[in-house]
């Protein structure tokens, strides 16, 4: 289960929220709008924030979803019903919850959000950066968006993501992916690199560095 930061000010003393997070089994931690959400985050393993936008100001509710964004912590804006027609939408957390709310919903909100931000979790699941790739499913997600990628293009990511930093020539790409005995030459590699490129890269992030007349390699930065 997800620890929560669960931004607040509860007049008395437990809140909706908080009665609903105890009764799905989710574990918080209630920051109040004077607090320091940032040294809270430090603090304790959080993974993700509720912030009650019916008992907290605006601009506390600005300060805490810009730091999550920073520290790439999921944010879900818990709005009171009655708030709705005036809603901000330039506050943008990644999900959003109309109160009073069932426990059910609270808790699908939170595990959604923290899987749009995060991607899958688990012992066969590599993770790096907003990318995530599992080994099980054959599965990839880019900041929790699934990515379609064929066979090889799962198989050449995966391996090369594998060992992040090791330099693979295309001739050793090909035998190990396609076999020995496959004809198509090593500008394949080429082309499915292009591919991956095109799905898992953008201008601020590279993840499949050229090393020119050798091969490819996976960085980390």
């Amino acid at each position: 289960m997800p620890n929560i930061c669960l931004v607040e000010n509860a007049d008395d003393g437990i809140s909706r929220l908080a009665a609903d997070l105890r009764e799905i089994g989710i574990g918080f931690e209630v920051c109040s709008e004077a607090d320091n959400f940032s040294e809270l985050c430090d603090a304790a393993e959080i993974d993700a924030v509720i912030i009650d936008v019916g008992t907290v100001s605006r601009q506390c509710a600005l300060r805490v979803l810009e730091k999550a964004r920073h520290l790439k912590k999921p944010s879900v804006l818990s709005l009171p019903k009655d708030f709705a027609e005036d809603y901000d939408y330039s506050l943008n957390p990644d999900e959003l919850i109309l109160s009073p709310s069932t426990s059910m919903e609270l808790g699908l909100r939170v595990k959604q959000a923290i899987y749009r931000v995060s991607g899958p979790s688990g012992e066969n699941v590599l993770k790096i950066n907003e990318l995530a790739i599992d080994l099980e499913r054959y599965e990839v997600t880019l900041s929790g968006r699934k990515i379609a990628l064929t066979y090889k293009e799962f198989q050449l990511l995966a391996l090369l993501a594998s060992n992040p930093g090791r330099v693979y020539t295309r001739d050793a790409l090909l035998s190990q992916l396609w076999g020995y005995d496959y004809l198509g030459g090593t500008r394949t590699v080429d082309v499915h690199i292009r591919r991956l490129r095109s799905k898992i890269e953008d201008s601020d992030k590279i993840y499949l560095e050229t090393i020119w007349n050798v091969g490819y390699r996976f960085i980390v930065s």
